[in-house]
């Protein structure tokens, strides 16, 4: 998988405090929240590739990501060959085959995405099953209904009715946190890897859903009801959820990220058209 040349400044990579793993190169430099290093290096005396990632805020979402995978081992779900705690936390985990779906349907003109949509809903109803030790997720403001001021600056005045009635009851369980396309790699047609575990613990199931089928700006798929439909078919083959409350938070996932699309004019109208359809 190619990820691009360095696009901020970085914790140098050479200089944590490795016990396993010794890097020799560094391929390219993965968006995300904190310094993550695509790598080459040395491990038990082979050559391999693999992610480190250094901790870039305070708080405990590399050693929770560790602990998680530590308990999760399936050959889908990273493999943990470093790690350390003390000073900058850091992890070292080895590289998954497989793309991100955007690379392997590209402008989905045919809609080449619809072939995936069913297993990658499956995937995530898989997921919601397991029963192991875990915290509770970390609040984020996503989880949150927005506000009166945010949406008047964002000319959604006539959504406060709509966010006035949240659903009443969260359905609670094991939930990966940020599952959605960027975090998921596909191989020959099938879901080869599940990536980014740091936000993962217990959570709200449907909120969960809604974050895995909203579209982010950019994104050239899951813009049509058919594949959240087939999406969520995959899902209900393995679990139950409740249509309303994904739609709900489906609203304000896109609420938020309007606040974030800048200049995209695309995406800004598909996300004021999707949230004017709620209404209806």
């Amino acid at each position: 998988m190619k990820h691009p040349e360095k696009w901020r400044e970085t914790i140098d990579p050479f200089s944590l405090p490795y016990k396993h793993f010794r890097p020799t190169e560094i391929l390219g430099y993965p968006h995300a929240g904190n310094d993550v290093f695509h790598a080459r290096g040395i491990y038990h005396g082979e050559e391999v590739t693999a992610f480190v990632k250094a901790a870039r805020y305070e708080g405990k979402t590399i050693e929770n990501e560790v602990a998680l995978l530590n308990r999760l081992q399936a050959p889908m779900i990273p493999k943990v060959i470093d790690c350390g705690f003390d000073g900058t936390p850091f992890s070292v985990t080895l590289e998954l085959p497989g793309e991100r779906l955007s690379v392997i349907v590209g402008e989905n003109k045919e809609l080449a995405s619809l072939a995936y949509m069913e297993e990658y809903g499956a995937a995530l109803a898989k997921l919601h099953q397991l029963h192991i030790p875990a915290e509770p997720v970390k609040d984020r403001r996503f989880f949150h209904t927005p506000g009166e001021e945010l949406l008047n600056s964002l000319g959604l005045e006539q959504l406060r009715p709509f966010f006035s009635r949240p659903p009443a009851s969260k359905a609670c369980c094991f939930c990966h946190g940020d599952f959605h396309y960027a975090n998921i790699l596909w191989k020959d047609g099938r879901l080869s890897g599940m990536l980014d575990f740091e936000l993962a613990g217990y959570g709200n199931r449907d909120f969960d859903i809604a974050w895995a089928i909203f579209r982010r700006p950019g994104q050239k798929f899951l813009k049509t009801e058919l594949e959240r439909e087939a999406f969520l078919s995959g899902y209900s083959r393995f679990g139950a959820f409740d249509q309303e409350a994904v739609r709900f938070y489906m609203a304000q996932c896109y609420v938020y990220f309007l606040r974030f699309s800048g200049d995209d004019g695309e995406y800004r109208e598909y996300a004021a058209d999707w949230l004017k359809g709620i209404q209806s």
